[in-house]
């Protein structure tokens, strides 16, 4: 396959909007500039916001919008919106500027609505979301009293560091296999075998060469060299190090190039190389002679005792790899297929992506939720804490750990200006000055500052899940203390799990008197909690595959005087025997100070208490961060509460305010003591949604069934999602799963035909409910187009003309299909004689067209490396003109000559070799 220059992949982004009248060529534009916003084709597009097109017909129709700057590579995942309203998440085009989504037949809604989101960021809109309804942010609090031990301090051992390379290894779904590469930091002196530590890097560009080249490809390719991802955690690992913990930080930049493959955005490959790596862990352990000099240099590891350090998508991929090590994956679906010789004792995961909203319940985690994340800036990561709600047992800690000031890449040294030998940038930016994330504000922290702190809750994980220090707990589960290592950094937690019992989690069946239930996720302003134009402001409300989402809700208060309570109801009593505390997470808005309520508990009978007042304040926060998250306050159960009240049939609990007016959302309240128990994870069914591919065939409607793999023990919940094809309704009903039965079942009608056209697919998804897990949340039936594309042909219409004259060619189609067909056009070397050069045509139109200068001369097979010109026509269209304008000059020169091929884009817009080859002819006009 022929590969495509960067011109040519720009002109990808030409498809979307430059289109004029069919018979009109389109040229590639500079690959340093944004493509020329181009007419919209009359009535095919009207009303459509600038910068989106409509292409193709019937089932070839695809939504297509280009960004006028590349999109940086990053974590979170582009997504196209209708108002509220997930149509899908494009393909990129290799220059990262344009976007395409197969609408399989869906309906746009109103188009004045279209809208594109990457981690609740808005891209389509210059200065969206950069400014703020919210009030300027008041001054940091006081940071909170200090802990009783502190986790960042060194410890007492020495440190060695080192790395590995192993051979690469093949991963279900990539053409390329990926490295086996690691960083390894761990005690010289530490005696007997010492818990691992493993980090695994987040996605970011995969290769750099000369000057700011970057690329996002693999492998890299001749001049270039991997971005040393992995050894960005160097902080951390020497201090856990220092501490007695073997550490290793693993490459993933194989993933990274290929993870766009990936329906899961690569979670389950990234699964299967920190397995793949543990399992080498695990040999080692048991034969050190066979190890790499760096394990070799170190204590050995205890296999026994595993943390995961997961950043951005290194965070789901840890989660899926904890997942799979307690409830094992389809072995189709996954890379590594030994036995689990090791037990995950807890999860670190930092700024994580969470695309299928599947946490693994039985094991604890801390999940840092950075204030000024500019890349998964709607901190979908507090899923990890609120989805493991009535999942399982809910022994396991899960905790969220808000750090005002960090953005997403300073965690990472090889991420960070300045310390990065690749090049990096700051991902947080705002046209104009934020108040809160700008460099140089109070509350924004720098690089060094931020990674001391991410260090020190990475230990402080460590200290609580591994090595099992009750006393570090209260830095993770909301009870308000900090590590002086972190100083200044400001961190607040909050946390559910650990000896918590389930008390008032707001659902359908809930009764809400003064207030109202709302709808965390739901395009209904009515309904939902916040506006829909305020999506990607709180990390609770993280959208996911559909909206609205039943199952994901809270109480949302507002008042405006003081006195009158929101008495919140339960459809059954609930037992509060043996709690210390009610703890309560609270949200109230960015900014707002002295937010007060009452809270009262009453009984079956009848009988009311009140426990005492709360006080609740915001965030720092503007309109780009996501400032809407849950406080926890805790109000003691009193002797007068456990002497009046039965705690064993709570019915009622009562919030009232104290302040004059205000908002406010509870999310949950549960019954609190200390400790942290022993984590026994269940047995619970595992519910993974596999894709099947088809052929559609010429005629007929063939039935097919989407295919899902139900494995574990026992039985439990999930939530199934299937869209309906042509149209907007998603339906979805709870199953009952169980292994060995086929309680899912979700048939998918093909019809065949003979004309050529695009893949369709029609996807179906799952989310765990009560006492299930799922793997792969995401799949489905996918129609292959096995009609081949009609002929291409380019015939001359004017070849050989006289200077001034165009040169003219006729590119057509043999049939008309349903959707758009693109096309390169490369200048080549001609055969012989003399060749038009740049000053020989018109040089508007190569500026315009070719994205060139005509200064200096030289030939046009020399101006570009690839395609220079792109021909688009457009569905239901079967011709499109090639046009070359020369210009006339006085010099006596001999007859000129270029040559061309076309090279056809498949569905992947991708060229595709084999192209007919045209020559043209320029005479002197004199």
């Amino acid at each position: 396959m022929r590969r495509v220059s960067r011109v040519a992949t720009t002109a990808l982004a030409v498809l979307a909007l430059a289109a004029a009248a069919p018979g009109a060529a389109h040229a590639l534009p500079s690959a340093d500039a944004p493509p020329p916003a181009a007419p919209t084709p009359p009535g095919s597009d009207d009303g459509l916001p600038e910068g989106w097109r409509l292409a193709g017909e019937g089932s070839g129709k695809e939504l297509v919008w280009v960004s006028p700057e590349p999109v940086p590579m990053g974590d979170a995942r582009v997504e196209f919106y209708s108002g509220d309203k997930l149509l899908g998440r494009p393909d990129a085009a290799q220059d990262r500027r344009s976007f395409r989504l197969p609408l399989n037949g869906a309906r746009l809604g109103s188009v004045k609505k279209l809208r594109v989101l990457a981690g609740g960021r808005r891209l389509d809109e210059a200065g969206s979301g950069t400014g703020s309804s919210a009030p300027r942010p008041v001054s940091p609090a006081a940071l909170p009293p200090a802990n009783e031990v502190d986790p960042g301090k060194a410890g007492r051992y020495r440190t060695v560091s080192g790395a590995y390379t192993l051979k690469s290894e093949r991963l279900p779904g990539f053409p390329e296999p990926v490295e086996m590469r690691a960083h390894v930091v761990g005690p010289a002196d530490a005696p007997g075998k010492r818990p691992l530590a493993l980090f695994l890097h987040g996605r970011h560009y995969t290769c750099y060469g000369a000057g700011d080249a970057e690329g996002g490809g693999w492998p890299c390719k001749a001049g270039t060299k991997p971005v040393p991802s992995q050894d960005g955690y160097k902080k951390a690992q020497k201090l856990l190090a220092s501490q007695g913990y073997v550490t290793v930080s693993i490459a993933a930049n194989g993933i990274n190039g290929q993870d766009h493959l990936a329906e899961d955005g690569g979670a389950q490959a990234r699964s299967s190389l920190v397995r793949l790596h543990l399992a080498r862990w695990a040999e080692w352990a048991e034969q050190r002679e066979s190890a790499p000099k760096a394990v070799r240099d170190i204590a050995p590891a205890d296999l026994e005792r595993v943390l995961l350090v997961g950043h951005s998508r290194g965070g789901e991929g840890v989660n899926r790899a904890a997942l799979d090590s307690l409830y094992a994956p389809p072995a189709d679906q996954d890379g590594y297929r030994g036995p689990v010789r090791w037990k995950i004792r807890g999860n670190v995961l930092i700024g994580p992506t969470i695309f299928g909203q599947n946490p693994a319940p039985d094991v604890p985690s801390a999940t840092i939720l950075p204030g000024c994340d500019g890349d998964v800036s709607d901190l979908q990561g507090e899923i990890y804490v609120d989805g493991t709600r009535r999942v399982s047992s809910g022994t396991a800690l899960h905790s969220a750990l808000y750090m005002v000031g960090a953005n997403h890449n300073f965690f990472n040294s090889e991420w960070t200006p300045g310390q990065a030998k690749a090049p990096a940038q700051d991902d947080f930016s705002s046209e104009g000055s934020d108040p809160v994330c700008s460099p140089g504000k109070g509350t924004r922290l720098t690089a060094k500052q931020q990674q001391a702190a991410g260090a020190t809750y990475i230990a402080a994980a460590a200290r609580l899940f591994v090595a099992g220090d009750d006393r570090a707990r209260p830095l993770l589960d909301g009870s308000n203390r900090r590590a002086p290592s972190a100083d200044p950094a400001r961190v607040l937690s909050h946390a559910v799990g650990a000896r918590r019992t389930e008390a008032f989690l707001p659902d359908a069946s809930t009764k809400v008197k003064g207030g109202k239930l709302c709808a965390q996720v739901d395009p209904d302003a009515a309904r939902a909690c916040l506006p829909p134009n305020v999506r990607g402001a709180s990390p609770h409300f993280a959208g996911w595959e559909v909206s609205p989402e039943p199952g994901r809700d809270a109480v949302a208060m507002r008042w405006t005087r003081a006195g009158k309570p929101v008495r919140v109801t339960p459809a059954r009593p609930v037992s509060l025997a043996g709690a210390k505390d009610v703890a309560l997470r609270v949200i109230v808005p960015p900014n707002s100070t002295g937010t007060r309520f009452d809270v009262t508990l009453a009984d079956t009978a009848g009988h009311r208490v009140k426990l005492g007042g709360a006080r609740v304040d915001g965030l720092p926060g503007s309109g780009r961060t996501a400032s809407y998250w849950g406080r926890e306050v805790r109000v003691p159960l009193t002797a007068q509460a456990r002497e009046k009240l039965d705690l064993k049939r709570v019915k009622t609990l009562e919030l009232t305010p104290r302040s004059r007016s205000g908002k406010a959302w509870l999310m949950d309240a549960w019954g609190w003591r200390p400790g942290t128990p022993d984590v026994k994870p269940a047995s619970l069914p595992r519910v993974d949604i596999g894709r099947l591919t088809v052929d559609e065939g010429d005629s007929g409607v063939r039935t097919y069934h989407v295919p899902v793999h139900v494995s574990g023990k026992g039985s439990g919940k999930v939530r199934l999602f299937a869209p309906e094809p042509g149209s907007d309704e998603v339906k979805y009903r709870t199953v009952t799963v169980r292994p060995g039965a086929n309680d899912i079942d979700v048939p998918v009608e093909v019809r065949g035909d003979t004309r050529y056209g695009y893949d369709v697919a029609h996807d179906a998804f799952a989310k765990a409910v009560r006492g299930a897990v799922v793997g792969s949340h995401h799949g489905g039936v996918t129609a292959r187009n096995d009609d081949p594309m009609p002929e291409l042909t380019l015939e001359p219409v004017a070849d050989k003309v006289s200077e001034g004259k165009p040169l003219k060619w006729r590119m057509t189609l043999a049939e008309p299909v349903d959707v758009d067909v693109m096309a390169g056009v490369a200048f080549l070397p001609v055969d012989g004689g003399a060749e038009l050069s740049t000053l020989d045509v018109d040089p508007r139109w190569l500026e315009e067209e070719v994205g060139q200068e005509p200064r200096p001369k030289r030939a046009l097979s020399k101006m570009t490396d690839g395609e220079s010109l792109f021909l688009f026509l457009p569905a239901g269209k079967k011709s499109v003109e090639l046009r070359v304008p020369t210009v006339k000059d006085t010099a006596r020169e001999p007859d000129e000559s270029l040559k061309a091929q076309l090279f056809p884009y498949d569905q992947n817009w991708e060229p595709q070799d084999g192209g007919p080859v045209v020559t043209g002819t320029v005479r002197d006009a004199r």
